[in-house]
Formats: C-alpha cells, structure tokens, sequence
C-alpha cells in the first residue's frame, strides 16, 4: 500500500472541499416570504389577483421570463430576482418580463 503525503492529502482535500456545497439542493420561494410578498409572486400564474396586478396575463409564467434561469420545460429553478432561491415554472411575480426570443 502506497503511503499518503501531504501534499496529496492536500490536492485532495481542496478537490473534495466544494463537493457538500455543489450537492446540495437550493431551497425554494415561499409565497408568504417578504420578497415574495413584496413582488407579489404565486406558484401558480393563475391564483395572481387580477384586480391588484391589472397587466398580468395567465400567459406571463416564470419559465418565459427573462429572469427565468433554467430551461422552459423544468418545473423549477433559479430566478434573478429571488438570488439562490428556486421558483415554479408556472409561477409569477411583479417583476415579470418577456424573455428574448431565441
């Protein structure tokens, strides 16, 4: 068996270092969250209050946002609005904008 030294000790140890942090899995918006509340974000695009959000339309969701950072099919993801936080493909929130046609 081949003796361990501290140099690959280590090598190894600053490889491994990121991995618990790469692994684990971004938590999502709550709907009752300040900043949820305050851009008033729903799971669901069709639960928005028409009255409160005149301009929202049931085809305005978070996955064909601009701000939408994952694919249009995924149920979830990151959003540039909400920082580390994930959002539903469904969704919507204030900060609405149509993504550029690709």
């Amino acid at each position: 068996m081949t003796p361990i030294t501290r140099r690959h000790f280590v090598v190894c140890a600053c490889v491994a270092a990121p991995l618990p942090l790469r692994a684990q899995t971004p938590s999502r918006v709550d709907e009752a969250g300040e900043q949820a509340v305050a851009l008033g974000y729903k799971h669901d695009t069709a639960k928005v209050d028409q009255a409160k959000y005149p301009k929202h339309t049931a085809a305005q969701k978070c996955a064909n946002c601009s701000f939408w950072q994952g694919k249009p099919d995924e149920p979830w993801a990151g959003c540039a609005m909400f920082g580390r936080k994930q959002i539903a493909g469904p969704g919507w929130c204030a900060a609405w904008a149509a993504a550029p046609a690709k």
